[in-house]
């Protein structure tokens, strides 16, 4: 699993919060998967993004403009099927 954030250059606490919030969720799923923060204006443009921070799994845009709490990650991340299935195998 991929998972990017993308903020602006000049982006500040928002963007750390949500990279924290989404290495709680996975550390508390036991998901590994690859966590990329991007502050790079023409990576916002290629996904169409205006609000940020933005979060995409596996080049899917699914929170854009607000900081998503760990819960709502870990819903995200359980929305996958083949990650539902290793995590119903490891509980």
């Amino acid at each position: 699993m991929r998972i990017d954030i993308l903020c602006k250059p000049d982006c500040g606490g928002r963007c750390s919060q949500t990279l924290s919030n989404v290495r709680e969720a996975l550390d508390e799923m036991g998901v590994k998967a690859e966590v990329h923060l991007y502050r790079d204006g023409r990576k916002l443009i290629d996904h169409r993004v205006y609000v940020t921070p933005a979060l995409l799994l596996d080049d899917d845009l699914r929170v854009a403009g607000r900081v998503p709490d760990v819960s709502e990650i870990k819903s995200l991340v359980f929305e996958k099927s083949r990650y539902r299935r290793r995590y119903k195998e490891a509980v």
